[in-house]
């Protein structure tokens, strides 16, 4: 998926659909992810041992989201059609993960304290699959917006249940590197936003979500180099 993002902003200026390369690399990057899509849903449907009710977690999004990142690689390759499957498989498998992340069935997989920062996938997968459809429509339309609504509902109501993520900030985690990336997600949609609506409280958003997401990421690295020795140092086996 990060490969998949890279291949989008590459700085090479270069025609992606017209170029051999580019197209061998989205195949290479995205045969792993239907690969991983036959496995998992098959695993769902068919009501296996990794039953959906009982494995879901916030974590799962996140083959779905690989699958509108390749949606939106496919339509710069020139491929809309590919890039329709494989939003329509990725819209699909979103609605019965979403419902069952919301009921929160008996049996189910909790998230630990520590790793409540993935909670804000929630906020990922409708940023990007608002994305993808507007690269795909040519446009953000209305589907677009209601996705890019959809994914700032979700961030409001995280960002207002603090006590939420209290104790998985008492200390650092490489777990906090789940807050950049749904962050610069919903950063990108509000930008496509506020460039179709044109108006003053849009271009705020925009430049809000934007500020806030450079300042994690930010935040994230320098945390990250300070406690990079501690973080080694928790994943050494104990000797004595």
């Amino acid at each position: 998926m990060s490969c998949l993002l890279l291949l989008q902003a590459s700085p090479f200026n270069l025609p992606m659909r017209d170029n051999i390369y580019m197209r061998l690399l989205w195949w290479v990057f995205v045969l792993p992810i239907i690969i991983l899509d036959i496995k998992i849903y098959g695993q769902w449907f068919t009501k296996g041992k990794r039953l959906l009710s009982r494995v879901a977690n916030p974590t799962c999004q996140l083959s779905i989201i690989a699958n509108l990142v390749a949606a939106k690689a496919a339509v710069d390759m020139g491929w809309l059609e590919i890039a329709l499957c494989l939003l329509s498989l990725a819209m699909a498998h979103y609605l019965v993960l979403f419902i069952t992340l919301y009921q929160r069935l008996p049996g189910s997989n909790g998230v630990s304290m520590m790793l409540r920062p993935v909670f804000f996938l929630f906020i990922a997968t409708p940023s990007m699959a608002s994305l993808a459809w507007g690269s795909i429509n040519g446009k953000f339309d209305e589907g677009s917006k209601m996705l890019f609504f959809l994914s700032l509902f979700l961030f409001m109501s995280l960002v207002s249940r603090p006590t939420l993520f209290h104790k998985s900030m008492r200390k650092f985690n490489i777990a906090w590197w789940a807050y950049s990336f749904p962050m610069t997600l919903l950063a990108l949609a509000s930008i496509e936003y506020a460039q179709q609506v044109k108006n003053g409280v849009a271009h705020t958003l925009a430049l809000v979500l934007s500020s806030l997401s450079i300042l994690v990421t930010l935040a994230l690295m320098v945390l990250t180099t300070f406690n990079v020795n501690k973080l080694f140092t928790r994943t050494q086996p104990n000797n004595q």
